[in-house]
């Protein structure tokens, strides 16, 4: 069931149940109303005729008389008088006697003064009436013919405003949920016509800000995200492509002109040289994709424990320089710790060295005397890594790029590279909810600072 009819359903049933519960309400009060005011009546007509019989003593045939003849035309209330010894003083028609008075009937209105209630259909009234000091029962009662045709009325013109009501309610709860339900309906229409190839359409938002502008706010911005995800991802597609097109081609044509003729040994180590150089530069660009690819999964998926800095950037130093053995790391500490948890991050051991790593090798390569150095500071609640070396710095223009995937800067000339190293380090220190910035300059050289928290406080929930 769409949510248009349920909503339509939903509320015709809560206005109809309000309705009842207030017909409900009108029908009882017009009910008890009916049956007060009648029994006031008969209350009056009963001590209208007793006054006629006492005090104007008009006699009984006469009384009778114009009780039959009323009967005739409309309901006539029946009068009984009585003695509280139960002797019967006037009836208006003993051969009717619709009450049949009896003893216990009498005394009971002797006790209570008066009574209240239904013969059958027909009211009735017993009480109490003084007479020159003595006490006489009057009972009176009569059908309220024009009483019940009016409830009978009442019932029948609420059982028809109620069903048409109900099919009003129905109908305007349908055209208003149209109403209210065509932006979504717009909204359904349009975003089924966006698709991979269309991830620029964007769905009408107006300035009510309401709650279904609002969703195609949100539904907009997921669109953005997934725009700028494809875009990126044709862009690293591109990337790649481009960056193993350069080695690949190259080994091809080492190993064509290879074979083209006879060489010596000497040449063929040449070949043999430059094919296992490009080789490396593929194995490298594989890799830094792997790890790129960690670096990008969700943090609840990769292992964090508590590792400490120290031992990282130990091991960082023994690889580069296993790697390249004339690049020169120093570290050094700007102060001491007095326990483990203010060296200790709570991160992925591999992952923060793959950073680190990057971070030296970049700081080596870019120096002419090859050497990098980190400072550790130790903060109230983090770890202060910088990076610097005095190399040939980096131009202000390329500072705003340096992290972006792919990217290589004028500086690209002094050492190889394929500019995957510094996005996936920044990757990493945000997945470690930490931050890497730089600052460089081409007299000085140039700094990267991470921040990370150590010990508990690096909560990585």
């Amino acid at each position: 069931m769409k949510i248009r009819t349920r909503l339509t359903l939903l509320f015709t049933f809560t206005t109809a149940t309000v309705l009842l519960v207030f017909t409900t309400i009108i029908l009882i009060s017009a009910k008890e109303n009916r049956e007060k005011e009648f029994y006031a009546l008969l209350k009056k007509e009963a001590i209208t005729k007793a006054n006629l019989f006492f005090n104007a003593k008009v006699d009984s045939k006469t009384l009778q008389n114009i009780y039959r003849n009323n009967r005739t035309t409309l309901n006539e209330v029946e009068v009984a008088i009585y003695t509280t010894s139960f002797q019967l003083l006037y009836h208006d028609a003993v051969d009717i006697d619709v009450v049949k008075e009896t003893k216990p009937m009498i005394e009971k209105i002797v006790q209570k003064n008066e009574i209240q209630f239904y013969q059958n259909d027909w009211q009735v009234i017993g009480m109490k009436y003084k007479f020159q000091g003595k006490e006489y029962i009057i009972t009176a009662a009569a059908y309220d013919e024009f009483g019940y045709l009016k409830l009978e009325n009442l019932l029948e013109t609420c059982i028809i405003v109620f069903i048409v009501s109900i099919l009003l309610l129905y109908i305007v709860g349908r055209f208003f949920s149209k109403k209210a339900f065509e932006p979504i309906v717009e909204m359904t229409d349009k975003a089924k016509t966006i698709s991979a190839t269309n991830l620029h359409l964007r769905l009408y938002t107006n300035e009510s800000k309401d709650e279904v502008s609002e969703l195609a706010t949100t539904f907009n911005k997921m669109l953005n995200r997934l725009e700028n995800s494809f875009d990126s991802q044709k862009q690293f597609v591109s990337n790649i492509s481009h960056e193993l097109r350069t080695p690949l081609s190259a080994i091809i044509t080492e190993l064509e002109l290879s074979t083209n003729k006879e060489r010596n040994n000497d040449e063929y180590k040449i070949v043999i040289l430059n094919t296992l150089q490009d080789a490396k530069k593929l194995a490298k660009l594989s890799n830094s994709l792997l790890d790129f690819a960690k670096a990008n999964y969700d943090p609840s998926e990769i292992a964090f424990k508590q590792v400490r800095i120290d031992e990282i950037l130990l091991d960082a130093r023994q690889q580069v320089q296993k790697s390249n053995p004339n690049y020169n790391v120093a570290i050094h500490f700007e102060n001491d710790f007095e326990d483990d948890d203010q060296i200790t991050v709570n991160g992925n051991e591999y992952l923060l060295k793959v950073s680190f790593v990057n971070l030296l090798e970049n700081g080596c390569k870019f120096s002419e005397n090859n050497q990098s150095k980190v400072i550790i500071s130790l903060r109230k609640e983090k770890i202060i890594l910088q990076f610097t070396d005095n190399g040939i710095g980096i131009l202000e223009e390329d500072l705003k790029n340096i992290f972006k995937p792919f990217y290589r800067g004028l500086n690209k000339i002094y050492a190889d590279g394929n500019g995957i190293g510094l996005s996936l380090t920044q990757k990493i220190i945000s997945l470690h909810k930490g931050t890497i910035s730089v600052i460089s300059d081409k007299k000085s050289g140039t700094i990267f600072t991470v921040e990370l928290y150590h010990g508990i406080t690096n909560n990585l929930d």
